[in-house]
């Protein structure tokens, strides 16, 4: 080992050291002068204000800003104890977020302390935290997520805005469904006298079918001598109803979504043709877009891989493109992949043509595709066998993405709603749109998420008689852009055009 290369190692030894004690927001006391200039000169940390770091790869490219959103959350609970210490909390709003799993990177995160200076201070790729002097709620009212100070839930959605409800409507539906009785939000609406604020919770709790809730929450307020004029702080009656047992939020929040998201997608999406298909001709088609569809969708992947390799793949000849170049190798293993991988979904297609519900295939087909896309991988020794067993068993993040995907708890509460929600939707223009980008935001497993994506689109395109659509690689910043706006700011509109455009 030279010398440059014995001091870096020195440097990350270090640099281990602090992550080995969960360190994500690294000050600079917390590293030697030498040590942090040579990590930062090597990539290995970036500065994300003067006397703040933190880690980073050194393969990531100028702009890139997957280190910093996987790091935001944990940096701002660390950033904010130590000029704080226990005297600040997020907004009501943002507490609302938290609590119902949605960890989304704000633009800007809004902060209350007592010793805020009441003005922005800049992060990394046009994010900041905003501290306004405020007071803080009892300390009854906060509670610590993650090492995050929040509102606890009752007392998020009492001290939440008006107009939250009427602009963020899917959040606030959602974190009232979690919510199984009134006792804990008439505690804190009687303790303030909130006879205002309690009339609007009384009509949102009865917007979603909480009339018992409602209820009891009247009665309460009543009790204690306070009127309470009842107003629906939504602009419109969702024909979605939540039992008390619904409490998931991660799964009321993808139907509320669901919901939410139809109306669009019909808008802006060409009607299916309706009319039969001839099964054969359908398949030949299918058949005949293979080459094309494999090298735009690994491509989109980040694969580099030619028709010629593709060709190989069909012919069985593959091994020989997979010479002792390790990229090569992984790239004619994700070729040889996706070839076996097709090959059970033109079976699902072909069930589907032949008057199969579109849901209830993928449901029973869906893991075989996944076996086949990594089971080249899995022989070579590249992927642990165990990784196919089932879902993803940890967190996962998305390169260049503010969108957090849900824990591997939810993903397990999440997909069978998923599921359900395919096989009962009516819209086939619906089934290809969502059945694409809500696999997507639950991201069920660490890797090839993307490509299964696309292979449930093609299956629900199939249930409306449009032909197997290939997303184009020269078209991939448009197509990530319109998944991260569906993702960040629940607009799917951008996804639907971007699909229809593509028929």
């Amino acid at each position: 080992m030279n010398d440059v290369s014995q001091k870096l190692a020195d440097s990350l030894e270090q640099l281990q050291l602090l992550q080995d004690k969960g360190t994500a927001a690294i000050q600079s006391k917390q590293l030697s002068r030498v040590h942090r200039e040579r990590l930062l000169k090597h990539g290995f940390i970036c500065e994300v204000i003067r006397g703040w770091y933190v880690p980073s790869m050194p393969e990531e490219k100028f702009g890139d800003s997957t280190s910093w959103y996987t790091s935001f959350w944990d940096f701002c609970a660390t950033y904010l104890s130590e000029r704080f210490g226990a005297q600040w909390c997020l907004s009501p709003e943002q507490s609302i977020s938290l609590h119902i799993g949605d960890k989304t990177v704000p633009q800007q995160l809004l902060v209350r302390s007592p010793k805020g200076n009441n003005k922005p201070t800049s992060f990394l790729h046009n994010t900041s935290i905003f501290d306004v002097r405020l007071n803080l709620p009892d300390t009854d009212n906060i509670i610590c997520l993650n090492g995050l100070n929040v509102y606890s839930l009752a007392s998020a959605l009492v001290h939440s805005s008006a107009n939250q409800f009427m602009h963020t409507p899917i959040q606030m539906r959602t974190a009232l469904s979690t919510v199984t009785d009134a006792s804990d939000v008439l505690s804190v609406l009687l303790n303030g006298g909130h006879s205002v604020i309690a009339g609007r919770l009384v009509g949102a709790f009865r917007n979603i079918g909480r009339d018992l809730i409602a209820d009891n929450i009247l009665k309460g307020m009543q009790t204690a001598d306070l009127k309470v004029r009842e107003v629906d702080p939504f602009n419109e009656k969702i024909n979605i109803s939540f039992g008390r047992r619904d409490i998931s939020p991660y799964v009321n929040r993808m139907r509320l979504m669901w919901s939410a998201m139809r109306e669009p997608i019909i808008k802006h999406f060409p009607e299916s043709a309706n009319q039969s298909v001839d099964i054969e001709d359908y398949m030949a088609q299918v058949e005949d877009k293979y080459i094309t569809d494999a090298y735009h969708s690994l491509s989109i992947e980040g694969y580099r891989v030619t028709r010629e390799l593709i060709e190989l793949v069909r012919s069985g000849n593959w091994q020989s493109e997979a010479s002792i170049d390790s990229k090569k190798h992984l790239d004619a293993m994700a070729a040889k992949g996706y070839w076996d991988a097709f090959q059970e979904v033109k079976k699902a297609v072909k069930k589907v043509l032949e008057g199969g519900n579109s849901g209830e295939v993928l449901e029973n087909t869906y893991s075989d595709w996944y076996l086949a896309l990594f089971g080249a991988s899995v022989a070579a020794g590249i992927v642990n066998q165990a990784d196919l067993a089932g879902y993803r068993s940890g967190s996962v993040y998305i390169r260049q993405s503010m969108h957090t995907p849900p824990s591997r708890e939810a993903v397990r509460d999440m997909m069978p709603t998923f599921f359900d929600l395919l096989s009962q939707e009516k819209n086939a223009a619906v089934r290809v749109v969502l059945g694409h980008f809500i696999f997507v935001y639950i991201h069920p497993y660490f890797d090839g998420n993307g490509r299964m994506g696309r292979f449930i689109m093609n299956l629900m395109m199939a249930s409306g008689g449009y032909s197997w659509t290939i997303v184009p690689v020269e078209r991939r910043d448009e197509y990530m852009q319109a998944l991260e706006t569906a993702s960040v700011k629940q607009d799917i509109m951008p996804f639907a055009k971007f699909l229809a455009s593509l028929l």
